[in-house]
């Protein structure tokens, strides 16, 4: 517990001026980021990244990180805008696949083009919610920390009908309930400090389905580890694993947020 605090103090303290600050800096560590957090993809299915296949998908990855006017640039220059982009990957990589005769096979590259689509649309998304304005990415973080701690403590204090002992066995429906219960509260306590510009039964709503979709993305990331046998995607982050143990929720809530309109 002692390494996992001090951890989550040091990169909350190297994270947070960027996602303050924003702008180029914001969007290029975020690179950074999707990029471990692709290689950790990779390195599950014993995949390398310096492969033809890992080349593309991070390509792949970093086109859809692109934001928009990035987007629009390459488009402007190329014609090819990110739909084209990932197609032409997808068909190089099914190429691959028969030049190396099925050694890459098929199932392969709709790993690898799955794993771009999940790590590059949710840091785009990141990158997106930030450019939105620093509210609207404040709000995300509050949400998942709150609704991730809240569930643990919750948990531990209350917990006893397991949620899902399959996928993560340590997790229980009290604190599924808990981590909800404490994120409404901090959304709460966030729109009386900072209000947005909305109506506070609508911020319930998102919220509440923020949080559950936020502990979904710790499931989705569980049930990967456990189909590859696994224990944490990386370990980069001592006591916390990998870039995708720790941004498995936000992967999913801030899709959500954009999707909702809630981010505009």
């Amino acid at each position: 517990m002692k390494t996992r605090i001090i951890t989550g103090v040091i990169a909350a303290g190297l994270f947070i001026p960027f996602v303050v600050y924003g702008n180029l800096p914001f969007t290029l560590l975020v690179y950074v980021i999707a990029a471990v957090g692709f290689y950790e993809l990779l390195r599950m299915k014993h995949m390398s990244m310096a492969s033809i296949p890992g080349i593309l998908g991070l390509l792949a990855v970093f086109a859809l990180l692109m934001p928009k006017e990035w987007e629009q640039q390459v488009l402007d220059a190329t014609g090819y805008g990110k739909l084209e982009i990932m197609l032409i990957i997808s068909i190089l990589l099914l190429v691959y696949s028969v030049l190396v005769k099925n050694q890459f096979t098929f199932d392969d590259v709709a790993f690898v083009m799955m794993g771009t689509i999940y790590v590059g649309l949710g840091f785009y998304y990141l990158i997106a919610t930030r450019d939105a304005g620093l509210a609207y990415i404040i709000f995300a973080l509050l949400i998942v920390w709150t609704t991730d701690s809240g569930a643990y403590f919750t948990g531990r204090q209350f917990g006893k009908r397991k949620l899902w002992p399959e996928i993560s066995p340590n997790k229980t429906i009290e604190g599924f309930v808990g981590g909800i219960v404490i994120a409404v509260v901090a959304a709460v306590i966030m729109q009386l400090v900072a209000p947005f510009d909305v109506a506070w039964w609508l911020l319930i709503v998102v919220t509440v389905v923020s949080s559950v979709f936020g502990q979904m993305g710790d499931l989705v990331e569980s049930a990967i580890k456990r189909h590859y046998d696994v224990k944490d995607s990386g370990k980069i982050l001592p006591g916390h694993g990998g870039i995708l143990d720790r941004f498995d929720s936000l992967l999913f809530v801030l899709p959500l947020l954009n999707l909702l309109h809630f981010v505009s």
